[in-house]
């Protein structure tokens, strides 16, 4: 709040603001709180074991300047060097103002949970420790008491934790809302948090920073009524990693669904996708597939179907989504020969498979796969063959386009069911939003494809 910004002002009266080129962020209304992740290495990290008592109390000298703004110095040195202090000495979180810096430790710590989160409900932003369920707060307390719209940006690099950092943010605001504990209320918060689930299965993949990286961009409104309670949301979805489906760094895997799936469902499920439970058996999984395989695959396949449950996919729609998977698999392996002028497809016995698992003729797909749509000059449409070369291309793209569709329809299907419904404001009282955007993060390759 303004009387936060004035005490701290004065405090660092003659400093100088951190440099731009560290954090790069805008602050605009309705712009509340903005969340900023940086990914350090974790040597030395101990796990801190919050107690009760304020900011001064748990925050001394010995573990550094909980705010950047109080350096004495404000340079890359002093940043760095602070920055390493608190990390070592188990504090993860530094403020520089409203912002937060999280510094992935890689492991789990004690610093989340019921305990903690009702130290930190209804707190002002300085009164405890840095942390994400602060700034958290101060976004739901600036939204309900303001009633205007905020937001949290989330942003970092690949593994500094944003996906985590999202999910916490997330538990805490269903933590402390619904205090008479309205049934569609709960329904909500359930739906919302179990969508993670889904989504981090469908678009994230292990990279060689991270064993769960997003490879999507993420931005979600969560809506709340005039009590401060959630009654829906909408989930935007954008840029898919649409070229991992093919191709992966060294060392890197596909999206977890695909490994999920064969290494989590039974065998009668695997039978019936004419599947076999090996991921090197599979063009788009065997890059690296020996050396790549989580021991969290095989239950995480039961609690992405639980959660699908949840959230009200259909058994038709589970078991459609699971055949799709199993379409792109058996693409992968489609092969093509040529014969004289013509192309033909090598492993003619995939063809009726993916005719079975698509419902559709095996005529129909053959014709898809060898040929292609031209229209002429007078308007008429002829079916023009393609080259081994084209085929490959348009197989690939195929998979890639399939992959996609499946990926917005499952955020749309989502959609669907946590959307705000027959929500009137003359009834209901002004609809307010936080909104959590979870940006994509950046990585350097030898080869950008």
């Amino acid at each position: 709040g303004t009387h936060c910004a004035t005490w701290r002002r004065e405090l660092a009266s003659g400093m100088r603001v951190p440099p731009s080129r560290l954090f790069c962020v805008t602050q605009e209304r309705p712009l509340e709180a903005i969340v900023g992740a940086v990914s350090v290495a974790p040597k030395g990290l101990r796990s801190p074991s919050p107690t009760p008592g304020g900011m001064a109390e748990q925050e001394s000298l010995e573990f550094g300047k909980a705010d950047f703004v109080l350096l004495d110095q404000v340079t890359m040195e002093h940043f760095m060097e602070n920055l390493k202090l608190r990390f070592e000495m188990g504090r993860i979180y530094t403020y520089i103002g409203e912002v937060v810096v999280s510094m992935n430790p890689y492991k789990q710590t004690q610093l989340y949970g019921k305990d903690v989160i009702e130290q930190y409900q209804g707190r002002e932003l300085y009164e405890r420790p840095p942390h994400l369920y602060a700034v958290a707060d101060a976004a739901y307390k600036a939204m309900k008491r303001r009633a205007k719209d905020t937001c949290i940006v989330i942003s970092g690099e690949s593994g500094a934790g944003k996906t985590e950092a999202s999910k916490y943010i997330m538990q805490y605001i269903a933590a402390i809302t619904n205090p008479s504990q309205r049934e569609e209320v709960e329904r909500v918060k359930n739906v919302l948090l179990k969508s993670n689930c889904v989504l981090e299965a469908f678009g994230n993949a292990k990279t060689n920073r991270n064993d769960n990286s997003s490879r999507f961009g993420k931005y979600m409104d969560i809506n709340f009524d005039f009590k401060g309670d959630p009654t829906g949301g909408h989930i935007n979805n954008y840029l898919l990693e649409k070229s991992r489906i093919l191709h992966q760094q060294p060392g890197e895997r596909n999206f977890h669904s695909f490994y999920q799936l064969l290494l989590g469902a039974s065998d009668a499920h695997l039978a019936s996708l004419h599947l076999c439970r090996d991921a090197a058996a599979y063009r788009f999984t065997s890059e690296g597939a020996s050396n790549n395989l989580l021991a969290s695959d095989q239950s995480n396949f039961k609690a992405v179907a639980d959660a699908m449950k949840v959230i009200g996919f259909s058994p038709e729609e589970i078991d459609s989504v699971y055949k799709i998977l199993a379409t792109i698999l058996h693409l992968g392996n489609v092969s093509f020969v040529a014969e004289g002028d013509a192309v033909e497809i090598e492993n003619r016995e995939l063809v009726s498979q993916l005719a079975g698992l698509t419902s559709t003729r095996p005529e129909s797909l053959l014709r898809t796969l060898l040929y292609r749509a031209v229209a002429t000059g007078g308007g008429e449409v002829i079916e023009k063959g393609h080259s081994s070369k084209e085929a490959n291309y348009a197989r690939d793209a195929c998979a890639k386009a399939i992959y996609e569709r499946l990926f917005c329809w499952i955020v749309g299907r989502i959609n669907t069911v946590i959307e705000v419904k027959n929500y009137d404001a003359r009834l209901h009282g002004k609809n307010t939003v936080i909104a959590v955007l979870d940006i994509y993060g950046f990585e350097i390759f030898e080869s950008n494809r």
